[in-house]
This record gives structure tokens, C-alpha cells and sequence, in this order.
């Protein structure tokens, strides 16, 4: 069935909403959709989101399975080592790969102090329906920036894709918020799992609950939300 921005769709439907023949123009075809021949077909079920003038996508929506896509950071946990490479568990349908050499400074002499049970912050550079995904925890300039393994302490929670996203528009005040109240550490993957860490183990949990009671609330509802959760907090 051909389908078009804003149809809901299942996977096999045929794409037709591009401006014109696929590689004729700039578009860009995002998570969701797969390029075959002159084709393009959808690869899960959602709403097809266009981004900008030529960014196509399917919105999962409240999916939970994670679908790894090029360039998205992750929130992963080691969970194998095989020879040089690492296995992460990101929550998708196969573990991704994460070689020892993928850390700011690694070299066969250096390597890495990461171990099995250790959480890290990485970003996808190789997702294909035929391969594993590959990680890596260093920008285009071998330079980590917030990449890698997060510190010891904190805690990992898991929530909707479509809360992921919606924290980190821009026109969400929630982060804004919880940096200014409490101070803390956080790593927002976009696989759906969330690290953070903060000064004591009530004010860990009094951010994840915020963040977690963000998914049913109003951007201007939110401000009011925090209030309440750091008041209970204070009066413990």
C-alpha cells in the first residue's frame, strides 16, 4: 500500500511520499525506512515523520525494541568480552560490537580499563538489518567528549523511545529544570535507557522519577510536576 507523511503505517508499505524518484534529490531517508531498487519501504510500525524540508522517518511512537540507527547515542552495558571486542547490550535485537581501540587514546599497549557489568555511553556508526551494530566511544576526531564509560555509582532506568524524545527537544524544560535543582549527572541514550547519578541515592531516584513522570505531561505542566517530587524529597 503506498503511504505518504502522517499515514500510519506496518511494515511492506511503499513509501510515496518523497518529492521525486529517490537519488534524484537531497532527501535523506531515516530509522524506519529502507531503500530498495526504486523503492522505498517501511521497515516497522509507526507514523512517518517528515524533519525539515527533506528528513523522512517512522515514529515508533511508544515502541519499546529499539531499532539502531546510524549517528544515535546509546546508554549500552557490557556483557561479554571476545577477544578484542566487547559485546554491549543496547536493548535491540542483537548486542552491538564495541572494540577495545573504539576509546580516546587506545592503542594495542593502552587499552581501555572497561570490563564486563560497566555502562557505557556510546554512538552507533555501523546498524544494518545484515550486521551486528558497531560502536565506538569517540567523535569523528578520536576525541571522547561525553563518550564512554559513565562513572561509578549512579543508576540505569529504562522508559519509552517516545520519552526520549521528547526530553530532549528543545522546547522541553525538563532537563533545564532538574540541572538547576539538583545537581547531577546524566547520560540520555536513545535507545530508551537512561544513567544518572546524583549526590545521594533519594535525589538518583527523585530525578528518574521526574523523568519518568514526564512521558503524560504537559510542557507546562512539568514545572509544577518537579515541584512536587523535590518537595516530598525535602520533607524526607
Amino acid at each position: 500500500m503506498d503511504v505518504s507523511v502522517g499515514d500510519v503505517v506496518i511494515p511492506g508499505d511503499n513509501f510515496a511520499g518523497l518529492p521525486s524518484p529517490p537519488g534524484k534529490t537531497q532527501s535523506v531517508i531515516g530509522p524506519g525506512l529502507r531503500l530498495e531498487t526504486d523503492k522505498v519501504i517501511v521497515s516497522r510500525c509507526g507514523i512517518i515523520r517528515q524533519k525539515g524540508a527533506n528528513t523522512y522517518f517512522v515514529d515508533g511512537y511508544h515502541q519499546k525494541r529499539y531499532i539502531p540507527a546510524k549517528g544515535e547515542t546509546v546508554v549500552g552495558t557490557i556483557t561479554n568480552k571476545s577477544g578484542d571486542i566487547f559485546k554491549v547490550d543496547i536493548g535491540a535485537s542483537e548486542q552491538a560490537s564495541l572494540s577495545y581501540l573504539a576509546f580516546e587514546g587506545a592503542t594495542k599497549k593502552n587499552r581501555p580499563n572497561v570490563k564486563v557489568g560497566d555502562i557505557v555511553f556510546a554512538k552507533l556508526i555501523l546498524p544494518s538489518k545484515d550486521m551486528e551494530p558497531e560502536l565506538v566511544c569517540v567523535d569523528s576526531h578520536g576525541k571522547k567528549g561525553k563518550l564512554g564509560p559513565v562513572p561509578e555509582g549512579g543508576f540505569v532506568f529504562s522508559c519509552s523511545l517516545n520519552l526520549i524524545r521528547k526530553i530532549l527537544r528543545k522546547n522541553c524544560p525538563l532537563l533545564r529544570i532538574l540541572g538547576t535543582s539538583i545537581p547531577h549527572e546524566i547520560a540520555v541514550g536513545m535507545n530508551g535507557r537512561i544513567w544518572v547519578k546524583a549526590s545521594t541515592v533519594k535525589e538518583t531516584v527523585a530525578v528518574g522519577n521526574a523523568i519518568l513522570a514526564a512521558e503524560y505531561t504537559d510542557n507546562d505542566e512539568i514545572k509544577d510536576m518537579c515541584q512536587s517530587i523535590f518537595g516530598k524529597l525535602s520533607r524526607e
